[in-house]
């Protein structure tokens, strides 16, 4: 019998790096994400093929039921990163891989996965929610990272996550900015590498508890803005912040310092996407400096 799971991608619209640390970060989970179908087969294999969001194969992989060994792979990087996944699920679970003879599993993406919306964290949840085990518990274990992202694949609307004493802390809250028609994502045709830009941030020497207390601060003043400008106001803030930090230039410094609104970055600097405030002008002016993917906020968040 088939079994299907869906997961919510994710946006980080403040908090970016220092919630590692515990800092108050307000996220988004997005109306594009990713599904797993896992049915049973008797091939005494582990059959797994990925789809991108046009429904082209972009992995395969086939796997010995027993122990999990590579059999064949289209993808060696990307089939030890799923090993690891999966000998975690089962070491949680050790009667995961017992219920069938053997499993054909897919997964199928909504967004590129260039977008850097969540394809891992989006699988972990998935996978998670197949091995009944904790999603959390297989991010850290597995890989690292706040979990902000798993709380997003979880929930269907804003929330705002905190890790207090190591726990998540998740609060649905009620985030729907009067000018949110103002606000426009885009994306600077480039993958940054959380792992890399966690690991930068990690050696830097800086305040931890004021950057913590500032950044929170920030959030939920965020959260609270009634009009644009003071929206905008408390993105440069947070960008200065972090800025300083990191010993990186904001965004809009570094790439669009003749736009009229404000750039904000989202997630690890330097990719993905960025929070940008505008008009209809907006789309002209990063179309010409070579940014086609541009997604309104209305359609990027989960309705």
């Amino acid at each position: 019998m088939k079994k299907t799971f869906y997961s919510n991608g994710k946006l980080l619209l403040s908090g970016e790096y220092a919630i590692l640390d515990g800092a108050l970060g307000l996220a988004i989970p997005t109306s594009y994400g990713q599904s797993l179908e896992v049915v049973p087969t008797s091939t005494g294999i582990l059959e797994w093929t990925s789809f991108d969001e046009q429904d082209r194969v972009w992995f395969s992989a086939k796997f010995d039921l027993e122990n999990l060994a590579t059999l064949s792979t289209s993808d060696e990087a990307t089939s030890q990163t799923l090993t690891t996944l999966l000998l975690e699920a089962n070491a949680q679970n050790p009667l995961l891989l017992t219920d069938s003879d053997g499993f054909s599993v897919e997964t199928h993406l909504t967004f590129p996965r260039t977008w850097g919306l969540g394809t891992s964290s989006t699988l972990i949840n998935n996978l998670a929610q197949w091995a009944r085990v904790d999603a959390y518990q297989l991010l850290w274990d597995a890989f690292g990272g706040s979990g902000y992202d798993i709380a997003c694949a979880q929930h269907h609307s804003p929330i705002t996550y905190q890790l207090k004493n190591g726990t998540p802390d998740v609060k649905e809250i009620d985030f729907d900015p009067v000018f949110k028609d103002s606000l426009l994502f885009v994306h600077l045709n480039q993958k940054q590498s959380s792992k890399k830009a966690i690991a930068a941030y990690r050696e830097q020497a800086f305040d931890k508890e004021t950057l913590l207390r500032k950044i929170t601060n920030i959030t939920q003043k965020m959260i609270l803005a009634l009009t644009l400008a003071d929206f905008e106001v408390l993105m440069e803030e947070h960008e200065a912040l972090l800025s300083g930090v990191l010993g990186i230039p904001p965004v809009k410094e570094l790439l669009f310092p003749d736009y009229f609104g404000m750039v904000k970055s989202l997630g690890a600097w330097g990719g993905d996407f960025v929070l940008a405030t505008g008009d209809e002008m907006s789309l002209d002016y990063f179309k010409a400096k070579g940014y086609e993917t541009m997604v309104p906020y209305s359609k990027m968040i989960l309705q």
